[in-house]
């Protein structure tokens, strides 16, 4: 029975970012295909009682490891943690995630550990970080580009940087999207009603731009927020204000109650989707899967992802980004062809059974190339 080594997600079972929506399905996918995954695990970051042990055919196991919980260096730290801890276990194959770890991958090496690394997006262009975490993570690119056996890419675009930085070939593996059946409306919130922005609070994320959209929205229009930098400061404490200064807003900060974000993404009028940098993002994904009509920031992430004719595409301007959810909001006849267009396009290219099966696929690969 082989076994995977899970490194860099918050854990399992984890609500925080993209990385644990992404283990959340893969874990019990190769639990049930055989597979034992080890997913390490920050104390505090997991719903302990949602955690599986035994499966089917496998197992799931959340080792805690120690770290230092910092914006800057929790993903270091963490991620050192738990490869000692894999490198002395000697797991089969290492599904490492974030080029931040890519420091630690020569210790893996040296114990023989095949490694498969999920690189996420251009962690060093992003305007969250400052100049220091933006060259440690161009560094820590650099060394998973040269110790990483096996480069995943969630975007055709990622993939194609790889290739043209760092002379690296790397396997497409994108997020998927969970379709629900039950979407009731939430209380208080009547269908095709209301706009709605779900988000970290990054500048990235164009989450002050929106901000600003949303005061000249909020006369007219329902706008309902969800997301929050993690962290407090200001964009937490501006949200805060507009939704004590505008009866039509309202802030519900971060939600790990994935029924309720669903029943969101299926009943809003319109959907803001402001993500500059990176490649899939999985919360694209899963507002597609909910048939959510998309205004989306016009980068080539978003564009790959939702197909040319699978939103409304706008520049990063308060101004522009107010008048094309008004207008949006509007039009019900474009909303339902963007929602049909949206749900089509996810599920032909965006399932979390493709993504799983990949990954185990990849997983297997890397096992066998070590080995031969």
């Amino acid at each position: 029975m082989p076994k995977v080594a899970i490194i860099g997600s918050r854990g399992y079972p984890s609500y925080y970012g993209g990385f644990e929506t992404l283990i959340r399905h893969l874990a019990p996918y190769l639990a049930d295909e055989g597979w034992d995954a080890v997913v390490y695990s920050r104390r505090g970051a997991t719903v302990e009682e949602e955690a599986s042990g035994r499966r089917d055919k496998g197992s799931i196991v959340s080792i805690l490891t120690p770290g230092i919980e910092s914006r800057s260096i929790s993903t270091l730290s963490y991620g050192l943690s738990s490869v000692l801890h894999a490198a002395f276990k000697r797991p089969d194959v290492a599904l490492v995630l974030n080029v931040a770890n890519g420091f630690w991958l020569p210790i893996l090496k040296l114990s023989r550990v095949p490694t498969v690394v999920n690189v996420d997006g251009i962690e060093w262009e992003r305007e969250k970080w400052g100049r220091l975490a933006k060259a440690v993570f161009k560094f820590g690119a650099r060394f998973t580009a040269r110790f990483a056996d096996v480069i995943v890419s969630d975007s055709e675009e990622i993939a194609a940087r790889w290739r043209r930085d760092f002379g690296r070939e790397s396997e497409f593996l994108p997020y998927g999207g969970t379709v629900s059946a039950d979407n009731d409306p939430v209380p208080g919130l009547a269908p095709g009603t209301y706009i709605l922005y779900v988000a970290r609070f990054v500048p990235e994320n164009s989450t002050e731009t929106f901000f600003d959209a949303v005061s000249i929205l909020a006369e007219r229009r329902q706008v309902v927020i969800v997301g929050s930098t993690g962290y407090g400061g200001e964009l937490d404490d501006r949200a805060a204000a507009l939704s004590a200064s505008h009866d039509n807003v309202e802030w519900l900060g971060h939600l790990r109650d994935d029924k309720k974000l669903f029943a969101l993404w299926s009943n809003a009028g319109a959907y803001f989707h402001g993500h500059s940098v990176g490649g899939t993002n999985p919360a694209l994904v899963q507002a597609m899967a909910c048939g959510a009509p998309t205004v989306a920031r016009d980068t080539v992430y978003n564009r790959e992802v939702l197909g040319d004719g699978g939103a409304v595409f706008t520049a990063p301007d308060p101004q522009e980004i107010a008048r094309a959810l008004d207008a949006l909001m509007e039009d019900p006849n474009l909303r339902q062809r963007l929602t049909m267009a949206v749900r089509d396009r996810q599920s032909e290219a965006y399932t979390w059974e493709g993504v799983c099966s990949g990954y185990a696929s990849v997983l297997r690969s890397a096992i066998r190339q070590r080995r031969g």
